[in-house]
């Protein structure tokens, strides 16, 4: 048996190779993260006798394509909880903490847990374009918010509450229609600086125009609200641009997010347990494919107190002799990313309120004893995610008995 212990890095990672009883086949090398490099590396690890198996932590970005490209070159890789890692070995009172020693120790890890080591798969490429793509939906999210707030915040000063006009919700491309409204009509006196008529005639155009119902009565109540408006900015060019600016950039962004929603919902698609997930209540979707995509791969935890430790919903002990702590914080150790797609899912549940979801069902009774918000939220979470991991480990067992 030989271990290959990786220990990644941007750019360049550390490996050293063991055997059993803690023989030594290669001491700790570096190696670059290029296509030469890696092949060299492939190579001399195939030329090994015996078995090999390459373990790494599936930490970060930097190691996924190098557990790609050793895998493609035949190698057994095993990606490890960097956790599980962490706390291997912790049995020394000198702490150590350099790339050799931590290669080196995830190299023992393997051999020690060879029997237990989890391949990487080629289905790991679409969970990783899968993640990649949720990261960078969240980062688009976060400035979709952020010029939404600006834009608001310039429409205040100039048209204030128009942003509350309509409730319409977004079309597919992103765009809204108060925001298409105030495109157009940027300045309140856009509105009340014609006769009613006029600006109702105009109105209808415009509904036409941006494929939006018209209603009259709507028009006579925009008409009469901007009457009693006070705007602070003058009507002129500049405030215009500003404006016109804001809402470009908001549309723009807007639009990136409506694209990388349905290209996160094509990849999941392709995932075996993307029926299962897509079935339960509070996933939509949106959530579906980032819980998908932040779970990862459901067979890689051995049992429900895997999956929950894993997202930090898991409740923490604080015991010790005859003192036991009745409330103690959960661990908050996995990404955050998965407890705020936790924490949507169990918003949707409160708000559609199925009846005969157990999820929904346990919220309520946490909710109705007097728990406080983030009590029966976090346990929600943890409760979803033991039925998620059973209902899709089920669904996976059930394909692989039918194959």
């Amino acid at each position: 048996m030989n271990a290959a212990g990786i220990d990644v890095s941007k750019g360049k990672s550390m490996v050293s190779v063991m055997r059993p009883l803690g023989e030594v086949v290669a001491k700790p090398f570096t190696v670059c993260h290029t296509g030469s490099e890696l092949k060299e590396l492939a190579d001399y690890l195939k030329s090994l006798d015996g078995e090999t198996r390459v373990i790494m932590e599936h930490t970060g970005r930097y190691y996924e394509p190098v557990a790609q490209f050793l895998h493609d070159a035949g190698l057994y890789v095993s990606a490890v909880n960097p956790k599980l890692i962490k706390d291997y070995g912790n049995n020394s009172l000198r702490k150590v903490k350099t790339d050799k020693a931590d290669s080196k120790k995830i190299a023992k890890y393997g051999l020690d847990n060879w029997g237990e080591l989890r391949q990487y798969a080629s289905m790991d490429m679409i969970r990783y374009q899968l993640k990649t793509l949720n990261r960078q939906h969240a980062l688009y999210s976060k400035m979709k918010t952020a010029m939404k707030n600006n834009l608001i915040a310039l429409l205040d000063q100039t048209y204030p509450g128009v942003n509350a006009l309509f409730s319409s919700p977004a079309r597919e491309d992103g765009t809204q229609k108060w925001v298409d409204f105030a495109a157009s009509f940027w300045h309140a006196d856009c509105v009340r600086g014609m006769s009613q008529a006029t600006f109702t005639e105009r109105y209808r155009k415009w509904c036409k125009r941006n494929r939006y119902n018209f209603s009259s009565d709507k028009a006579a109540e925009i008409y009469t609200g901007a009457k009693d408006q006070i705007a602070m900015i003058p009507k002129d060019d500049l405030t215009k641009r500003l404006i016109r600016q804001a809402i470009d950039s908001l549309n723009t962004v807007s639009k990136t997010v409506e694209q990388l929603k349905a290209e996160m919902l094509k990849l999941a698609s392709q995932l075996p347990e993307f029926p299962v997930v897509m079935e339960m209540h509070g996933v939509g979707d949106s959530l579906g494919p980032q819980l998908m995509a932040e779970i990862g791969d459901v067979t890689r935890f051995a049992h429900r107190g895997s999956i929950t430790a894993f997202a930090g919903v898991d409740p923490g002990a604080n015991q010790s002799s005859e003192r036991e702590a009745k409330s103690v914080r959960t661990s908050k150790s996995g990404p955050p990313e998965l407890r705020r797609t936790l924490f949507l899912v169990m918003d949707g549940l409160l708000k559609s309120m199925p009846q005969d979801d157990p999820v929904y069902q346990f919220m309520d009774k946490k909710r109705a004893e007097g728990k406080p918000y983030l009590v029966y939220m976090t346990a929600g979470a943890n409760k979803f995610l033991r039925i998620y991991y059973g209902r899709v480990k089920e669904y996976l067992a059930s394909l692989e008995n039918a194959d």
